[in-house]
């Protein structure tokens, strides 16, 4: 079997068998075929892999080039398992050792989120039979309301909210199911007020959150719709969907929640992922020390002989 061959089939287990999102199963591919560009149908030759490990780090962040050997090194133990490898797994002498590099997860101050919240609701009161707005209000809760991710608001299915008990059903990545609970009445209140505009498209396409034209409404429709709010309210922060994730995850923390319990909001598999946004909590409240505690403008006369 040739290396293009391989890499189809390789792609195809990722798909069928350990039922991986297609972001990631793109990602797969995107890395495996510049892997092959670079060293050709040479897939033993460590020297060549060797070669382009340094060529990566040369060309990409250290978070990128984390995610290309991880395809990479995920490939070959495929190879070895389904013994297509025809000599030694060339990874097995292959030392990748690299300091990623920390970057803290921009989140939305508080102030920001009110004003963006303050000025749709009154769109939303000024336009009270604009089918738009109370959509695009809905979608802005339950962002802020769940943390989740953009694609699990754009792919959430028409049956997995429960308007009356405000509980979410979200599938994650791997298709990782996890529930959970609107506690707050006004924001069940808006997702009611939507489903009530919408609920003829909803059913007919199947998804809990659609476009003008009734199909599902696109993560690229949510982030666009997000930058034109923001840009309409006047705020000083450039906001993605994401940040809202963000925002909630350090907020929570940064008013005493369990990161286990946080961890589980967010459908992170690892306690390691969610750890990040302690840093950040710890980095707004050093930040507030800084700029208004009394000591910081205190300042002593000392006699002197």
């Amino acid at each position: 079997m040739d290396f293009k061959s391989c890499i189809t089939e390789y792609l195809q287990y990722c798909r069928y068998r350990k039922e991986l999102d297609e972001k990631t199963i793109k990602a797969y591919r995107i890395d495996l075929r510049q892997m092959k560009l670079h060293i050709g149908d040479d897939i033993f030759n460590r020297f060549l892999l060797d070669s382009y490990i340094t060529d990566l780090h040369r060309r990409y962040k250290q978070k990128t080039v984390k995610r290309k050997i991880a395809s990479m090194k995920a490939f070959y133990s495929w190879l070895e398992e389904r013994e297509l490898l025809e000599e030694e797994n060339p990874f097995r002498r292959i030392k990748v050792r690299f300091k990623e590099e920390k970057v803290l997860p921009r989140i939305i101050p508080r102030e920001e989120i009110k004003k963006l919240f303050q000025y749709m609701y009154l769109i939303k009161s000024r336009n009270a039979n604009d089918k738009a707005i109370q959509r695009d209000l809905a979608v802005v809760e339950m962002l802020f309301a769940t943390g989740a991710r953009v694609y699990e608001i754009s792919n959430m299915k028409s049956d997995a909210v429960d308007l009356v008990s405000g509980t979410i059903r979200i599938m994650g990545k791997g298709k990782k199911e996890r529930y959970l609970q609107i506690c707050n009445e006004e924001v069940i209140q808006c997702i009611n007020d939507y489903y009530d505009s919408w609920k003829e498209e909803i059913e007919e396409t199947g998804y809990f959150f659609v476009n003008a034209r009734g199909k599902q409404l696109s993560e690229q429709s949510i982030r666009d719709m997000i930058k034109k709010y923001s840009s309409d309210a006047g705020l000083s922060t450039e906001i993605t969907p994401h940040m809202f994730r963000h925002s909630v995850a350090t907020y929570l923390i940064e008013e005493g929640a369990d990161i286990s319990q946080v961890q589980k909001i967010l459908g992170h598999s690892s306690i390691k992922t969610t750890q990040i946004y302690i840093y950040v909590a710890a980095k707004m409240q050093a930040e507030v020390l800084r700029m208004f505690h009394p000591r910081n403008k205190m300042e002593f006369q000392l006699e002197t002989k």
